[in-house]
Parts: C-alpha cells; sequence; structure tokens
C-alpha cells in the first residue's frame, strides 16, 4: 500500500498537454487499461485528463474524474483524526500505546508498553507487516476484523526496538484505527467522515461501510494480473476490511487534491499539530530525498522545494500525486499496480512535471 518516487529533472516549460501526453504513455506503451489525472492550479482552477478505457469488456469511456480506491492515502486520513484528538487532549502523542489499549500488543520484540502513538503513525514501532495481498486475491470478498489482521502481525517477530529505525508497516495504522475507535466510542469510518470528509465538503469521498464492497460512483474498473503474460482480471469488487485504517477510503482524484490542500493550508488541525504532522524522518526506500512525518510524506521537486502527499497501492488501483506549499495539486491514478517500476516511474515523473511547468 505504498509507493516510491525518483525523479529526473523535468521539462523546464511543459506543454498544456504534456500530462496528457503521460497518461496515453502509461495506457498505450506501459500497458495499463486507464489512467486519471487531475491538476489544481495556484488560482484554484482544476482541470482532470483520462487516457485508455474505463471497462475492458465493453470498451466504454473512462469516467472523467471518476472515483476509485484510494488505497494509503487512507493513512493520511487517519492520522489527521488521530491528531485532532491529541488537540482536544483525548491523545497524547508520544503515551505509549498500552494508555489505551492495555495489553493489546504483546509478541516476539513486541511490547506496547514502549510503543508510542508518534512511532506507530511515523512507522518507527517496529512492528511487522500483517498484508498478504496474495491471500486477499485468493479471496476477495472475504470479511476481516482489524483484531484478526492484528493477530497475523503480532505471530511474527519485531522488526526492530521502537525508534530504532524507518520501516513502512500497516500494522501501524491498523492499531492507530483500534486507538481512535477506544477513545472516540465510534466506528473509525464514521469519524473521518465526519471530522474530515463531511467538514471539508469532499462530496466523492467516503470510509466504506462493513460488508460494502462496491464503488458507489461511476468509477474505471481495476484490474490485477499476476505476470505481463497473464490476462487481466477484474477486482474492482472487493472487501476493504483488510485495508481498513490503512487503505480502505475511496476517492477521486479532485478530491485527494481538495483534501491535501485543505490540510496543508491549516483547515484540518490546530498549528501545533500539523507541525507535528511535517516533522519528517528519511525514508529512502521510498525514493531518493523522500522523508516521512505522521501520515504524510515529502518528495523533492526537480525545480525545487517539496510537494506534500502520500499516494497508495490496492489490487486494481494506484494513486500517486501531492501538494506543493503554494497550492499546485496533482493526482494521477491507474486502473492497476504497475506491472514493473518503469510505469511507476513514468507517474512520479508525469506527477513532477505536472508540479514544476
Amino acid at each position: 500500500m505504498t509507493t516510491g518516487a525518483l525523479f529526473p529533472p523535468a521539462a523546464s516549460a511543459a506543454r498544456p498537454d504534456t500530462l496528457q501526453n503521460s497518461l496515453n504513455v502509461l495506457v498505450h506503451n506501459d500497458g495499463t487499461p486507464a489512467a486519471l489525472a487531475s491538476v489544481t492550479d495556484r488560482e484554484g482552477r482544476m482541470r482532470h485528463y483520462t487516457a485508455g478505457v474505463g471497462d475492458l469488456r465493453t470498451g466504454a469511456k473512462v469516467p472523467k474524474d471518476g472515483q476509485v480506491r484510494a488505497a494509503s492515502n487512507t493513512k493520511a486520513f487517519t492520522a489527521v483524526v488521530t491528531l485532532q484528538l491529541v488537540a482536544e487532549k483525548k491523545l497524547a502523542l508520544d503515551a505509549p500505546v498500552d494508555t489505551y489499549l492495555p495489553g493489546l500488543l504483546r509478541g516476539e520484540g513486541i511490547d506496547g508498553r514502549h510503543i508510542t502513538i508518534r512511532q506507530l503513525l511515523q512507522h518507527t514501532s517496529g512492528l511487522p507487516e500483517y498484508v498478504d495481498k496474495r491471500a486477499i486475491l485468493q479471496d476477495p470478498q472475504r470479511y476481516y476484523e482489524p483484531r484478526e489482521l492484528l493477530d497475523s502481525a503480532l505471530a511474527q517477530k519485531a522488526h526492530f526496538s521502537p525508534g530504532a529505525k524507518w520501516e513502512y508497516s500497516n500494522t501501524n495504522y491498523l492499531v492507530a484505527g483500534l486507538i481512535i475507535q477506544k477513545v472516540t466510542g465510534r466506528p473509525l469510518g464514521e469519524e473521518i467522515n465526519r471530522r474530515i470528509v463531511d467538514r471539508i465538503g469532499l462530496r466523492h469521498t467516503y470510509f466504506p461501510t462493513p460488508g460494502d464492497m462496491t464503488i458507489r460512483e461511476p468509477h474505471p474498473k481495476g484490474y490485477h494480473r499476476a505476470t505481463a503474460d497473464s490476462p487481466w482480471r477484474a477486482v474492482t469488487e472487493l472487501d476493504p476490511s483488510w485495508g481498513w485504517a490503512a487503505g480502505a477510503v475511496i476517492s477521486t482524484n479532485s478530491d485527494l487534491n481538495r483534501f491535501y490542500t485543505a490540510l496543508l493550508g491549516g483547515r484540518l488541525l490546530p498549528p501545533a499539530q500539523l507541525a507535528q504532522m511535517r516533522t519528517t524522518v528519511p525514508a529512502e526506500s521510498l525514493g531518493r530525498g523522500v522523508r516521512y512525518g505522521l501520515g504524510l510524506s515529502s518528495t523533492p521537486l526537480s525545480c525545487g522545494g517539496v510537494y506534500w502527499g502520500h499516494g497508495g497501492t490496492i489490487p486494481g488501483y494506484f494513486t500517486f500525486g501531492g501538494v506543493t506549499k503554494d497550492g499546485r495539486a496533482v493526482n494521477i491514478a491507474l486502473t492497476a499496480l504497475p506491472g514493473d517500476s518503469a510505469t511507476g516511474q513514468h507517474v512520479q515523473t508525469a506527477v513532477d512535471t505536472a508540479l514544476c511547468r
């Protein structure tokens, strides 16, 4: 559920159709069924792009700004709710997990008395990964309880001592989601919808209710294939419970632009908590110069400065993008996971070029 970044220099004066050309390459050269993008300029004007087909069986067009599974962008939503609770004095960022869920985290080298909320959000806890995408694809409509998923992580050995290093693990956000529910007494999805989606008017974004395997609004179908020579398999409908606090949100490119713009603009968090969210550590495994804060990453731009976002991968969909401090925003979605590093590189380059032009 994550993605990296490594950019060649962007063109200094990109033509208006550069992003469309990039999407065409992703479809025609890289073989992606469909690609969608939304770009917002400094004045808040938005433009949408599509390429490919939205349904390989019927040849239907790609819906402009169609809904997709936003995957690990969900982590930014979960982190925002957590930090809102910190601002409300209902959570302490450097309190151990056991303060809120005593005895939950126990295993070989794993002890919730020594793992803090901050370490969960920043991926410095040492908790092992719970996601097994092979099992998920074998039975995509199976429902998982969060505690069931956590058990698969706790059966493994800790990867390192809390705070010793950085390593991406979806398990961190599984635990953060459980803490949110314990502190608020409400389902995580309701808190995300109430505190973020409704608050800033994300009209095409929602956290699916249990058992909802569909994508509600117009959307391109998502596809998966085991190898480059395998036929495409439609995986649009799946139970997102396995992603939960780490990857269940459904959104559009334009809504993701609005979310990150509102977040960086101070509309979702007080200054103190936004500053904590933007306090980063090196995350070089995501790409050269990438740093990770609390559910938010910063990526260097070839034209100088950085952009903030997250991105995500889930069977059927790949999303990548972010916003700059002066309000430029871009998000790109593919209807299949990149088959190789070159495809991911093309997306990352397209984002960099769109933000730098």
